[in-house]
């Protein structure tokens, strides 16, 4: 887990470290042959100048990286990500470590972020989040050699040290509560299919659901936007097999829902039932307040963390299995009319 440097450089290229400072800083001393080699070399091992020098001596950054392949407005909105961020602060802080927070519009932006902060010096390790289906991302992490924790399930987290929740659990309790309270139709308004969570709880949905011998129970995906939350529901309470209960997989969406049912002249709970993933301010402010799967997202946070720092110290972080979400009735669950 040993950053390049100029020594690096020096011994591939069969030169001085001199020469190579000369080649890195466009100084004359070096033909240009071998600035272009000495070039190609540093590109080559990924590595970046290091403002403060750090990767010369060998002392720590005392930061973490997180990059955010979510839209900036988004994160305003989003309760998840501010607990989440709130939890790995609080357990950063302690340590005297800041966070280095950027928000990214792709992967390969990610991964362009993540390799100039490693390479420069500017990080000591990072924080993965949002693991999609055969992700990319994983094995060119694996490759660079920077500590790395996994906020996702192991199943998609390759090598590296994951934090995860068991969502299976939190769908079964939440669909056999409400199949107990009568209901039969029950829909399902997921994340990005592409996201290896919304994977996992697709696939435990349609598990129970059919285990329970319930016949019809769409999912229908969205980017978790309170209009795509609206979008769904709106078109899921106008089709002929009206779901008598629907699952949202964030809060935003979720209140999005209750607004189109009371736009619909639907009652919740009385005609409609409505549950959150993740409880938030909004879920208990809104009338009814929502039934929830919560969960101690900034504790989340924070065991990610805690890894995070003992793989930078050099200590082996096991994989953790946090608690998993609990469902918390409250008034916009009933049984369907």
């Amino acid at each position: 887990m040993r950053r390049p440097t100029i020594a690096d450089i020096a011994r591939q290229a069969g030169v001085s470290k001199g020469a190579v400072s000369y080649a890195l800083n466009g100084q004359p001393g070096v033909s240009e042959a071998t600035r272009a080699r000495i070039l190609a070399i540093a590109n080559e091992i990924g590595w970046r100048p290091n403002i403060a020098a750090r990767a010369l001596n060998g002392a720590r950054a005392h930061a973490v990286g997180l990059a955010l392949c979510r839209p900036a407005r988004f994160l305003g909105v989003e309760p998840f990500f501010m607990e989440l961020i709130s939890g790995i602060e609080a357990e950063l802080s302690a340590r005297s470590y800041a966070l280095l927070l950027q928000v990214v519009g792709d992967h390969e932006a990610e991964m362009g972020v993540y390799r100039r902060w490693w390479g420069e010096g500017r990080v000591d390790g990072a924080i993965l989040v949002d693991l999609h289906l055969d992700d990319s991302r994983v094995p060119q992490v694996e490759e660079m050699r920077m500590p790395v924790v996994v906020l996702g399930h192991p199943s998609a987290a390759g090598s590296l040290v994951s934090v995860w929740a068991d969502d299976r659990a939190a769908v079964r309790e939440t669909v056999e509560y409400l199949v107990a309270l009568g209901h039969r139709r029950i829909a399902r308004v997921a994340g990005l299919p592409r996201l290896s969570h919304t994977a996992i709880r697709d696939r435990a949905f349609d598990d129970v659901c059919a285990g329970l011998g319930l016949d019809a129970c769409p999912i229908v995906h969205t980017d978790y936007t309170g209009e795509e939350g609206a979008r769904a529901a709106r078109r899921l309470l106008s089709s002929p097999e009206r779901p008598t209960a629907i699952v949202f997989d964030n809060d935003i969406m979720a209140v999005a829902g209750l607004s189109v049912a009371q736009e619909m002249r639907l009652d919740v709970p009385a005609d409609l039932s409505i549950v959150a993933w993740d409880d938030s301010p909004l879920c208990q402010v809104v009338r009814p307040p929502l039934t929830v799967l919560t969960r101690d997202i900034p504790a989340y946070g924070a065991h990610a963390a805690q890894r995070l720092l003992a793989l930078i110290d050099g200590v082996e972080a096991e994989p953790l299995e946090d608690e998993a979400p609990r469902l918390t009735t409250r008034g916009s669950t009933a049984p369907p009319p």
